[in-house]
């Protein structure tokens, strides 16, 4: 964290990036660094469970699940995210350093607990994405239609929620 703030979801930077508390450069390298380091997580993952395991779980990838629309899942993905990335403005916001000196130490906490109460509620729609590192890494690793054929939802709807979040 002390290198990049703990970035690990484009979404979020995207959204800190619109809020211009980082440059079109950092942000675009970040996700790209994110993008790769999702890929190479999941292919650790699927070297740690076995090839039927894996295959078994779906190897992790995203979708959304039978009795929701496409629509439905993207609304979950741009309230999921925009609950993220506001949790995370909010718990991080250098206004309340003044006040609140412990505000960065705690941090973590609230956009733990966001990230908490967003999977409690969208893991049953599409498995929770609010992250297209994740998503994207899962997805090349399994290499299945069912990792691609959504795919798009986890990338627009993030994006979506993360640009509100910001506004």
């Amino acid at each position: 964290a002390g290198i990049s703030g703990g970035h690990i979801n484009p979404a979020v930077t995207f959204g800190l990036f619109l809020a211009r508390k980082l440059s079109l450069t950092r942000a675009l390298y970040y996700m790209v660094m994110q993008c790769l380091g999702a890929i190479c997580g999941a292919g650790v993952v699927k070297g740690f469970e076995g090839r039927h395991q894996y295959t078994l779980l779906g190897g992790g990838a995203n979708s959304v699940n039978p009795g929701y629309t496409k629509g439905d899942g993207l609304g979950a993905e741009i309230v999921g995210t925009f609950v993220l990335v506001y949790t995370v403005f909010s718990a991080t916001d250098a206004k309340r350093n003044a006040r609140d000196s412990h505000v960065p130490i705690l941090a973590p906490l609230p956009i733990g607990f966001a990230v908490f109460l967003v999977h409690l509620a969208t893991i049953p729609i599409t498995g929770t994405g609010i992250n297209p590192a994740r998503s994207l890494g899962a997805a090349i690793i399994f290499n299945k239609d069912k990792g691609w054929d959504d795919h798009w939802i986890f990338w627009v709807g993030p994006f979506i929620g993360a640009a509100l979040a910001a506004l």
